[in-house]
């Protein structure tokens, strides 16, 4: 019998999404777990505010090793296997994590599980590509970044919200615990690769297919485009809170800690954009939301509460369409090395986070949100116009040759 790509329809399309789904809720509410637990670890760990953000950060790191050496082996060992491995060493180390009271060893463990953590992305789009049909992979991926949302959403949520009664400790080890719940359903229930074909070419192969891709300019533009979106969005979350607990707002922690529910828009947003491009196109739907992400960010410039959450809500549903929709755009790009690919724009989109949380911090330093706001709503909109530009003359370029 022939075999064939799962359409929407297939019952095994439905296995393979939500098993991604869920692993991916799990990884990203695990990477985001500590952003609002710094303030206790300045205080138990007795280090300084800088230094308490550094299991966030020292992750990151980890996360783009990962994703750059694990796309690698992605190609030679299988999508399905690194899944799962990715998983169980995530869950593993979350045990360790809590069971210690050194700040170093603290760091050391979540860079690694950083590292670990980073063969679920750098598999998984690859994954959607070989086994999706290619009408049905726009709805696949939607499902799965809106999974992301969903899981930095609840990671950071929870957190703020069980750290008043609990000790970290305690709220990682409920982590672990959910964890172990996840890997067991993806380890039995994810659907073993039809079409993947191993790799038995040496590394020096994967990098020049790698070099490959950055010499392409069209993937180079849409990579540009993972660090733009998150420049944008990370630098609105990193610094709204310095801005809402100061006048003339004046909220809590967790008043502010609330504020990341708006994260639910785009848990919507991305399937939704999925099930919209089918009809509409892939591009229509991903410039509609660039420019719905500028148009929140631009929200947040009124001086209201209300008109700045309800500007966080179209920014993430904006940001999530946007950066899903572009995702598929790589992978469907990509004729060979996909899970380089796919790995290169997960690394171009956590450059992006680390920019967005550090490089315009002199920018809120100097001039204040207005100012921050202002660039991080330029942004998008003024780089879809240069990649739009800079295509035609690819076009002209390659019709008058």
């Amino acid at each position: 019998m022939e075999k064939r790509k799962y359409h929407k329809t297939d019952f095994y399309f439905w296995k393979i999404t939500l098993c991604l789904a869920a692993a991916s809720f799990f990884i990203f509410a695990s990477l985001y777990v500590v952003q609002p637990l710094s303030p206790v670890f300045a205080r138990d760990f007795n280090v300084s505010v800088s230094e308490a953000t550094l299991p966030l950060s020292m992750n990151v790191f980890g996360l783009i090793l990962g994703l750059i050496i694990l796309g690698f082996y992605s190609d030679r060992i299988g999508r399905v296997p690194l899944i799962k491995y990715s998983l169980l060493v995530s869950v593993i180390l979350f045990f360790f994590i809590a069971m210690t009271d050194s700040f170093a060893f603290f760091i050391l463990m979540r860079f690694i599980q950083g590292f670990a953590m980073a063969g679920l992305p750098a598999a998984s789009l690859a994954y959607i590509n070989e086994e999706i049909d290619r009408s049905s992979i726009g709805i696949a991926t939607a499902l799965y970044i809106a999974s992301n949302a969903f899981g930095g959403m609840v990671g950071r949520v929870v957190a703020s919200y069980l750290i008043e009664d609990l000790a970290w400790q305690t709220i990682f080890y409920i982590f672990a615990g959910a964890g172990v719940l996840i890997a067991a359903v993806v380890i039995i229930f994810l659907p073993k690769s039809q079409f993947f074909e191993y790799s038995y070419l040496p590394f020096r192969k994967d990098i020049e297919g790698m070099v490959f891709h950055i010499k392409n300019p069209v993937m180079l533009l849409f990579f540009g485009m993972g660090i733009i979106f998150q420049v944008s969005f990370t630098s609105v979350w990193t610094y709204l809170p310095f801005y809402l607990e100061g006048d003339p707002f004046f909220l809590s922690p967790q008043a502010i800690s609330y504020t990341f529910l708006a994260y639910g828009f785009g848990v919507v947003g991305a399937p939704t954009a999925g099930w919209l491009a089918g009809s509409l196109g892939l591009n229509n739907v991903r410039i509609a939301g660039i420019i719905t992400l500028s148009a929140g960010i631009f929200m947040t410039t009124i001086v209201s509460l209300p008109w700045i959450i309800a500007g966080l809500c179209v920014i993430c549903l904006g940001f999530f369409t946007a950066h899903s929709l572009t995702a598929t755009f790589v992978t469907e790009q990509a004729t060979h090395h996909k899970g380089s690919a796919s790995s290169l724009y997960l690394v171009s989109y956590y450059i992006g986070v680390a920019f967005g949380s550090t490089a315009v911090g002199p920018i809120w330093n100097q001039a204040g949100w207005h100012a921050l706001v202002w660039l991080a709503g330029i942004l998008p909109i003024g780089y879809l116009i240069f990649v739009t530009l800079v295509q035609k003359g690819i076009s002209k370029t390659a019709s008058s040759s």
